[in-house]
């Protein structure tokens, strides 16, 4: 990070965190590429090490540390390959719900197993036919004695292999009007009775990071799960997608340095009519944008990494870096991979798969349509 002050404990970290990912992910992330997986050991050694959840609560084994700690730890993943982006969901998205509205019994039964990568999570919000409109899902929970019976179906669900915890949003009250009203979130476990999962899903991209269909068919669902109060989910979910959002944005912002980065390695060393082609003014210019651009949006997700740690209501700035960083990164990709030339096209090369990952960035998290939508009403109405 240039413009963040990292405090020295943040440098520990991020120095400590780029060493064990140098021995432990870097030599095996082509090999988890291939196997459309990353394996738990290397969740738990996360977690040993004190990578995971590091915002936790002292008393879950946590550190009480800022969200910096979570930023630095999505950007050193993303640095390495966007297949690794499960583990930031997991630190800085998922679990988070059960650290602001889970009850002391949910926090002491839940959050240690997060923190040590022993429990891995997801949340499962998407359908087969609601996407960023969440008051359409039709997933239902019917209250039955001290459970819920839970029926419906989601789909591409981030971890939903490896996932021992999903947080499910339903609808306990599905003739609530607005239909919001009716949403709750309930946290599914592993190997409950009526709860199945598909196929793991062959993306196009991000293919260490594991993607699901999840199906629940009268599976019953302690009501002790159920997150927070009943018919609050939809507000739960709305007030953590600020920060959804913004690691989102960092993620972006990191994929287009590692391509100019890269791009800029291969140039130099790249020749026609007898020089580098770094020496061509149509390169150097389409560096001279790139990088111009990347430096325009890692000062502005900065700032936005700032006053989100400030506690700051950004939700409409948020939501410009959001949609801005990625179809920013989306150009950076298409640029990279033309100055490449054949070579980008072949899957040796780093930027071929960077091209390939980046493309759900301005998908996942609320599309950059509704990104633009959600800046349109704050701003015009």
């Amino acid at each position: 990070m240039t413009q963040l002050h990292l405090q020295e404990e943040h440098k520990i970290f991020r120095d400590t965190l780029r060493k064990f990912l140098t021995k432990e992910a870097i030599p095996y992330f082509e090999q988890w590429e291939k196997e459309r997986m990353v394996p738990r050991e290397f969740w738990r050694k996360m977690g040993e090490n004190g990578f995971l959840c590091s915002w936790a609560d002292e008393k879950y084994g946590g550190s009480h540390a800022d969200f910096l700690y979570s930023a630095i730890l999505a950007q050193e993943l993303e640095r390495i390959g966007t297949g690794l982006s499960g583990i930031a969901l997991h630190d800085a998205i998922v679990v988070p719900y059960l650290g602001m509205y889970g009850s002391e019994e949910q926090k002491q039964r839940w959050l240690p197993g997060c923190v040590r990568g022993e429990l891995i999570t997801a949340v499962a919000m998407t359908e087969p036919g609601a996407g960023s409109d969440l008051s359409a899902i039709k997933t239902t929970a019917v209250k039955d004695g001290d459970s819920y019976i839970l029926n419906g179906a989601k789909t591409f669900i981030s971890n939903g292999i490896i996932s021992d915890l999903i947080i499910v949003a339903c609808k306990t009250n599905p003739s609530a009007n607005p239909a919001h009203k009716g949403m709750s979130l309930i946290v599914v476990e592993r190997d409950t009775p009526g709860f199945s999962r598909g196929k793991k899903l062959d993306k196009i991209g991000m293919h260490a990071q594991d993607t699901a269909e999840l199906f629940f068919e009268d599976a019953r669902i302690p009501a002790s799960n159920l997150l927070g109060e009943e018919g609050k989910g939809f507000y739960y979910l709305m007030n953590k997608l600020q920060q959804e959002r913004l690691i989102v944005a960092i993620q972006a912002i990191i994929a287009a340095e590692e391509m100019v980065k890269t791009t800029i390695d291969y140039v130099k060393n790249r020749k026609a009519f007898g020089k580098p082609i770094s020496q061509l003014q149509n390169t150097q210019f389409k560096i001279a944008e790139m990088a111009t651009e990347v430096e325009i949006g890692r000062t502005f997700v900065d700032s936005l990494i700032a006053s989100h740690i400030e506690g700051k209501n950004i939700v409409t700035q948020v939501s410009m870096g959001k949609w801005w960083t990625t179809e920013m990164a989306k150009r950076v990709a298409i640029e990279c991979l033309q100055l490449h030339g054949g070579y980008g096209y072949m899957e040796e090369y780093p930027i071929a798969r960077r091209y390939r990952d980046i493309g759900v960035s301005s998908i996942y998290a609320g599309t950059n349509e509704i990104m633009k939508s959600i800046i349109a009403k704050s701003i015009i109405l």
